[in-house]
């Protein structure tokens, strides 16, 4: 961290950053704000000479037609300067100093950069952190050092990235179909990708990845850029016309959101870069920060059963019990009540907002319900939905004024609710205390926190309609910590539709993620497969569901339902009382598996293997010490040419020799037909692994595997096995020596 304090020198400094294998080089010289020098993989060490050198040597020559002093482009982009891109400050005292001229007047390590405007009265505070990880992360504070009023439009930061990085990556996605990838050429002009949804929404770019021509996972220096904000919010990257490259990022303010009185300010959120050789190296870096967090959570993550697809909205403490024992006796360890136990909540249309025991259903209250589940040993987890009221509550008709809108019609209705203002104080209040009361009655391990619309015309009814959705964002990250200080053992999952609310702010505050509402594996391979771009396994909610998927209508055998969810925080969303004894014993199979290997599933470094066909995902998880991994291969469609392409395992030490074995449980892959270095198996299990094994007995066969050295796995891989679409085989990857 640069650290800055007052001094009645202007500083003069070039400072090298460096750890965890990058550098960060910044030019804070003649009292100007921090420029980049160089942000990549690290340099040696460098002294002030070296420096001074290097800084001559990337001053950009004038260009034709361009200001006669080169381009100095500051973390903080400045117009002043001659960048004729985005600036990294918009706004003015009504017309006058809308083009601050920023000096840095005091700098220090170990805090950060401030400046002070020479022209319009505004004071600035830049933070810059290399972080242990290797992270880059820097934020802005603007304070109005004026007496009239300062509109603020926008502030963004921003940091260079070189010209060879010719490839943009970034995601969109929808309901049910969170973090879908998209590539496309680096250009000219900006691919800017702002969310004006007031939640970090299921089509957010997430992160947006800037890189050398055709980088995968493994291959490629790859730079990125991610606004840890769950509001609105900005990704960029822009080439300008003299050749210029930049990402950046910040929060979106609505129109007169932010109006800064006499020495009032406004900070940024953080906005992190990240550096890598591939996407994996850049994942692993946003994965040690997460798992540097004081409070994160470790591998010891719960087999957590939640009832949503087994009972909707029928709240019946029996037939509740019933599922929490027959969940126990599989050795389930947390158990979720979801939607419909408060106000009257007995369909979508009523009760958000009355956060009370509804004692239509709950004559007794939860006690019996959450009793029941403790003396099973198990956690107890509850479903809120905070920020949302519908029209027929009490709390509506109480207080009307708490809904947003920006003006006294309400806007368009979502989901058959709105959208309850906590930046008013009483609605805060009414909030906090109705949870704080359940939290403090009943013995409550986890609470599912729900976010189930878009903020749409988003104001302050008592404020005329004024913006809110900036005071909404901050109120929903308070309401979470004073959650955190009453009770600072709960844990609590970010779920908003699904993967709606997915970033590094909520992850601050929040201990899981409930990737999608779709856990049809089918889908779940490819939003698993890059939600981990941000989010190491452990935070990622992931369910064996029903066997015809309630969202896309599928029919999912359970081996690849138990496959693919073992790959992420294990659950069950399912009915159990409607499960075959076949089923309930392949399901404790897969319970099994993942409480013995967990420390390893939730966390080794993660690896995703390149393949030649998309419709094959291979990823696996590695120890620290390279002595074992698990690894898995799912075919989503018919492939060309099949059987598939070799398999090839990277991660491993290329020196150790491994025995890697197939793991089968319950039942065998459809359609499998094995490759040689898988070894003999019985007769009966040959002949077994010719045929359609969807609804089968449970069959327990064991191939012995083979011995490879690590490098024949990484660079020559071995044959992969012949099965049917939807399918999944996992691999242990044991050392030999």
């Amino acid at each position: 961290m640069i650290v800055v304090t007052s001094s009645p020198h202007t500083p003069h400094a070039l400072l090298h950053l460096r750890t965890a294998g990058v550098s960060l080089v910044l030019d804070a010289r003649h009292g100007a704000l921090p420029s980049v020098i160089h942000w990549g993989p690290a340099l040696v060490d460098l002294d002030g000479d070296d420096l001074a050198v290097l800084a001559d040597a990337v001053e950009p020559v004038i260009g034709s037609n361009t200001p006669e002093t080169p381009l100095r482009l500051a973390v903080l982009p400045e117009h002043h300067a001659g960048w004729s891109g985005r600036p990294g400050v918009s706004g003015s005292f009504d017309g006058p100093g809308w083009s601050p001229r920023f000096a840095t007047t005091a700098l220090t390590l170990d805090g950060a950069p401030v400046g002070g405007d020479r022209t319009a009265d505004a004071g600035l505070r830049l933070e810059i952190e290399l972080t242990p990880q290797g992270l880059v992360r820097t934020r802005a504070e603007i304070a109005n050092r004026h007496d009239a009023p300062y509109r603020l439009d926008d502030l963004s930061v921003a940091l260079p990235i070189p010209a060879e990085a010719s490839e943009i990556l970034d995601f969109t996605g929808q309901h049910n179909g969170e973090r879908m990838p998209q590539r496309s050429a680096f250009v000219d002009g900006v691919h800017l990708r702002e969310n004006r949804r007031g939640r970090t929404a299921a089509d957010s770019a997430f992160l947006l990845h800037a890189g050398t021509p055709g980088f995968d996972f493994a291959t490629g220096s790859v730079w990125a850029v991610h606004t840890a904000w769950s509001g609105n919010h900005r990704h960029y990257a822009e080439r300008v016309f003299s050749g210029e490259k930049v990402l950046g990022g910040g929060e979106v303010l609505l129109p007169g959101e932010v109006t800064l009185a006499a020495e009032e300010s406004y900070r940024s959120p953080w906005v992190y870069f990240a550096f890598g050789a591939g996407l994996d190296a850049v994942a692993r870096r946003f994965h040690a920060h997460l798992r540097a967090r004081e409070d994160a959570p470790d591998s010891r993550r719960p087999v957590t059963l939640n009832v949503w697809e087994a009972v909707y909205f029928r709240q019946d403490a029996d037939e509740l019990i019933a599922l929490a024992e027959r969940a126990a006796d599989l050795g389930v360890e947390r158990f979720v009540l979801d939607d419909g136990w408060f106000g009257d909540r007995r369909h979508d249309r009523a009760g958000l907002g009355d956060w009370t025991v509804s004692a239509d259903v709950w004559p007794d209250g939860l006690h019996p319900l959450i009793d029941r589940v403790h003396a099973l040993g198990m956690q107890f987890g509850l479903w809120f939905e905070p920020e949302m009221v519908n029209l027929d509550s009490d709390l509506a008709r109480r207080h009307p004024e708490w809904i947003m809108a920006a003006r006294d019609d309400l806007p368009v209705e979502s989901r058959l609710q709105h959208v309850l203002n906590l930046g008013i104080p009483g609605a805060y209040a009414h909030v906090r205390d109705q949870m704080l009361a359940i939290l403090d009655e009943y013995r409550i391990d986890y609470i599912k926190w729900d976010h189930n619309r878009d903020l749409i015309e988003a104001g302050d009814r008592t404020r005329g309609g004024h913006a809110a959705v900036h005071a909404q964002t901050q109120a929903f990250y308070r309401l979470l910590g004073d959650l955190r200080r009453a009770h600072p053992s709960l844990e609590i999952e970010t779920c908003s539709s699904g993967g709606g609310r997915v970033d590094l702010g909520v992850l601050e505050h929040t201990d899981r993620i409930w990737v999608s509402d779709n856990s049809d594996p089918h889908d779940r391979q490819g939003m698993l497969q890059w939600t981990l771009q941000l989010a190491p396994p452990e935070f990622l909610g992931a369910h064996i569901a029903s066997p015809r998927s309630h969202t896309t209508g599928r029919d999912m055998d359970l081996a690849f339902r138990g496959g693919t969810a073992v790959f992420g925080h294990f659950g069950i969303e399912w009915n159990l009382a409607e499960a075959t004894d076949a089923d309930l014993a392949a399901v404790r199979g897969w319970i099994d598996f993942y409480t013995a290997h967990r420390g390893l599933l939730l966390a080794g470094d993660v690896v995703r293997v390149d393949t030649p066909d998309p419709r094959i995902v291979v990823r696996g998880v590695v120890a620290p010490d390279r002595s074992r991994a698990i690894f898995s291969a799912a075919v989503l469609d018919t492939v060309h040419p099949d059987p598939p392409a070799r398999l090839r395992l990277r991660g491993l030490d290329p020196e150790r020799r491994y025995r890697v074995t197939p793991v089968l449980l319950g039942t065998l892959p459809s359609g499998l037909i094995a490759p040689a270095w898988w070894g003999e198996a019985s007769d009966a299990a040959a002949h077994a692994a010719q045929e359609y094994w969807d609804h089968s007995p449970r069959v327990d066969v064991t191939f012995p595997g083979a011995v490879f050295r690590g490098q024949v796995l990484h660079t020559v891989g071995v044959a992969s096995p012949r099965v049917h679409p939807d399918k999944v085989v996992l691999y242990r990857v044991d050392a030999a020596d």
